[in-house]
């Protein structure tokens, strides 16, 4: 196995960072809107509407799969699996929506058979255990936090570069959907900078699986309609 230390950082950790939060990393992220092809569908997201629902989205991932990545990281560190557990059944609890719940999972487990491969990871290959046993969920956010932590990417780091990758997720959605073009989306990202900013200090401002929550009505009813929608680009 090639995991170091958690917390290391180097060079060599930055690069295995990039690798897992690049959007040609098999994680099924590209088969997510985060909830926005839903808006679309019911005409809410006029290309000006498009940086508070994505600013909404950010926020409440804060409170949510940032935080819980950042706890499963900090399990991992202390070796601690019950936390990790913990924190993954409380983040799959969270999610109100069937959709959103299939797609934290599915991701999650896309992320463990890739990780083996593509890091040697000892923590994936213990948590992949854990979900085959039906221990546990094996959410997406778990299992990244869970796999930084094995490769030495500092928790701080860890939560900004996913937290990226989640709003770079949402741009994408916006160029496919029509909505935007893709300079466009690239101002997006920019014009989120400050709230993923805001939203990585709230997830690692967390202490306790029980510290995790999300408050998104408008969204969790948009996907609570796009689950039953005849014909969808996206699974959430």
């Amino acid at each position: 196995m090639t995991d170091r230390p958690a917390g290391t950082g180097g060079l060599e950790a930055l690069l295995a960072q990039l690798q897992l939060t690049d959007s040609g990393f098999p994680s099924g992220l590209y088969t997510l809107s985060h909830g926005l092809e839903g808006h679309v569908q019911l005409g809410r997201a006029a290309p000006e509407d498009l940086r508070d629902l994505v600013s909404d989205l950010v926020r409440a991932a804060g409170t949510a799969d940032a935080a819980a990545l950042a706890l499963a990281h900090r399990a991992v560190a202390a070796g601690d699996w019950d936390l990790l557990v913990e924190t993954d059944r409380r983040l799959h609890a969270i999610k109100l929506n069937r959709e959103q719940r299939r797609a934290s999972v599915r991701t999650g487990r896309q992320v463990l058979d890739t990780a083996g491969p593509a890091f040697g990871s000892a923590p994936a290959a213990r948590l992949a255990a854990l979900v085959a046993d039906g221990a546990t969920p094996g959410t997406h956010a778990v299992v990244v936090g869970a796999v930084h932590a094995g490769l030495g990417v500092p928790v701080r780091d860890a939560v900004a570069s996913d937290l990226y990758a989640f709003a770079a997720s949402c741009a994408a959605a916006t160029v496919r959907l029509g909505r935007l073009d893709f300079r466009r989306a690239q101002a997006l990202l920019r014009e989120v900078r400050p709230d993923l900013v805001r939203a990585a200090g709230a997830a690692l401002a967390a202490r306790d699986p029980r510290d995790l929550h999300a408050s998104a009505p408008a969204a969790d009813a948009v996907a609570a309609v796009h689950e039953r929608a005849e014909a969808r680009l996206f699974i959430t």
